[in-house]
């Protein structure tokens, strides 16, 4: 091994090193990029009667500075704080339209109960009455309006989940691409990584796991993930899409599906249950859309019945100014059943509310095993209770009747809701102020035979009154009928807390996680980072190393010129 060679060998390692050190440089910036080092080693000896005479040095390896543990904690951060960030930008909006307590529902039911008071004090006075209806016309509307909106948000987190899965299965696409990169790029070079697709592969699972929690498995150079409870969305050479379709419990809901072969060997959706997918963006609008969307909406059409119910069973007890009973005051909705898309039965069973008193905010599911129904409560899964065929039963004030269904065959179910659709059919029934039914009851009309009190008697409309501190929701499942622990206004404050405290919640472990993500990254940096500092410090190291092996070059030459100077 000649001094030429020592240099040559030395101009390439350094070579390789200062090329290294400026593709550093170069993508310090660059997302997912890892810092890259070039491994030497010491080129061997030649045996001779003086020793080991070293041959210099060669380049083995590119190596990325690469951390798993700490990629694995920083993606796994970042999956949770994406969830929180979606959960916190959809609640966000829930909470400005209750919070405002000068404006919407919570002041209207306060004029709605004072235009009681007013035709309770002045039962003739038309305008009094005209005013009670525009009241009860504007806080219906404000109760509509309320559940408009909750309706626009359900819709627009179906379509955040179509358009956010179909990001899940390009990235899904894009990262089996870099698997079938890295196997060519492995078989070309053996034994050399393609950091730079490492890289990218890595970046692209990374921010896939800010879209939908994910699990990763590396296996010869290939990464399969799966999803949920292990569902299998890339393995081997294929990718498994997710697909977004009606649920089939509830086609208004949209569900995520996982594909399965068949035994045909066809694909077949499967539905996943929302409290599958948890983390990402696409698990924090499943867990929004179940934990405080459901809940809200079904809160509002329980105040709405609570209103509308409690009015309606007074103001029919009543008389009008000329004599008539009282009608209903406001419309009341029923109870909203759903037949799953796979049921055999041709006909569904009924409900009705029979206590508006012990009201939840919960659906139900009825299911048939093929000789009796269950009802479970929905999402907490509380098993109420089962009801034979043509039979009823009574759970949290409604009724639950299953005379009316035919051909049912185990495995049939229904999703049934009494609270969801109430809020958006609230209307004011009356639109005569001459049907405003104020008047009592007076047991000393026609000679003591009693009758109407007349349309200078209020009794009726200061009963109406009264309802506002009347505790009539909220009830406990085993009290009496029609006896609740809430008033009106104290189930809608409850609706509002409900959502700012959870939104604080969130808020406040949001804040907390962003903090972890800094920690988590800064650990990853100080290991896969690039230091500018440090590489230009390396820089000049490189650089001298070069004319250092540059001069043996130079000193090699010398050496034979001289040779050749001998001879001469």
């Amino acid at each position: 091994m000649n001094l030429a060679n020592l240099g040559k060998a030395g101009l390439l390692v350094a070579q390789n090193r200062l090329q290294t050190a400026g593709h550093n440089i170069n993508n310090a910036a660059t997302e997912g990029y890892s810092r890259q080092t070039v491994l030497a080693q010491t080129a061997g000896a030649t045996p001779t009667s003086a020793g080991w005479i070293g041959r210099g040095v060669q380049a083995v390896s590119v190596q990325r500075s690469y951390d798993n543990f700490l990629y694995h904690q920083l993606t796994g951060s970042l999956t949770r704080g994406a969830a929180l960030k979606t959960y916190g930008d959809q609640i966000s909006q829930i909470n400005n339209l209750v919070a405002d307590r000068t404006v919407g529902i919570s002041p209207n039911i306060q004029k709605f109960f004072d235009g009681l008071d007013a035709v309770a004090s002045a039962p003739a006075d038309v305008a009094g009455r005209q005013e009670l209806l525009g009241r009860a016309n504007s806080l219906a509307s404000q109760i509509r309006d309320a559940n408009a909106f909750l309706d626009g948000q359900r819709q627009n987190v179906n379509t955040q989940i179509d358009t956010t899965v179909t990001q899940v299965n390009s990235y899904l696409d894009r990262i089996q691409d870099l698997n079938r990169q890295i196997a060519v790029a492995k078989a070309s070079n053996p034994g050399q990584p393609p950091n730079d697709l490492f890289d990218q592969r890595d970046q692209l699972t990374s921010e896939l796991g800010q879209i939908i929690d994910i699990k990763t498995y590396e296996q010869d150079d290939r990464v399969s993930i799966t999803v949920g409870n292990g569902q299998t969305v890339l393995g081997g050479d294929e990718v498994y899409h997710l697909q977004t379709l009606p649920s089939a419990a509830d086609p208004g809901r949209l569900a995520v599906y996982y594909t399965v072969l068949d035994a045909g060997g066809t694909l077949k959706p499967v539905e996943m249950s929302d409290g599958m997918i948890t983390g990402g963006k696409l698990g924090g609008l499943l867990t929004f859309r179940a934990d405080v969307l459901d809940s809200t909406q079904n809160d509002l059409g329980r105040l709405a019945l609570g209103i509308s119910m409690s009015i309606n069973a007074q103001h029919v007890q009543g008389y009008d100014p000329s004599g008539a009973a009282g009608l209903d005051f406001f419309t009341v909705s029923t109870p909203k059943i759903i037949q799953n898309e796979a049921n055999v039965a041709g006909t569904n069973p009924s409900a009705t509310i029979t206590d508006f008193s012990k009201l939840t905010n919960k659906d139900y599911r009825m299911a048939f095993d093929g000789a009796n129904y269950s009802v479970t409560r929905v999402p907490d899964g509380t098993v109420m209770g089962s009801i034979a065929p043509n039979a009823t039963a009574t759970f949290d004030g409604v009724e639950f009747n299953t005379t009316p269904v035919t051909g049912a065959a185990a495995g049939d179910s229904w999703l049934i809701q009494p609270t969801r659709e109430a809020a958006a059919g609230m209307n004011v029934a009356i639109t005569d102020p001459a049907k405003i039914a104020a008047a009592g009851w007076d047991p000393d009309a026609n000679s003591g035979a009693g009758g109407p009190a007349g349309s200078a008697n209020g009794d009726n409309a200061l009963l109406l009154a009264q309802l506002r501190s009347k505790k009539i929701l909220g009830g406990l499942a085993s009290g009496p009928a029609g006896q609740g622990t809430m008033g009106l206004n104290e189930t809608y404050s409850q609706l509002v807390n409900t959502v700012a405290v959870k939104t604080q919640s969130n808020t406040t472990a949001q804040k907390a996680q962003e903090s972890l993500i800094q920690q988590n990254f800064a650990a990853q940096q100080a290991v896969s980072g690039v230091n500018m500092d440090e590489e230009y410090i390396n820089l000049q190291q490189y650089q001298e190393q070069y004319r250092a092996a540059a001069r043996l070059i130079d000193t090699a030459s010398t050496l034979f010129d001289t040779l050749l100077s001998l001879r001469n």
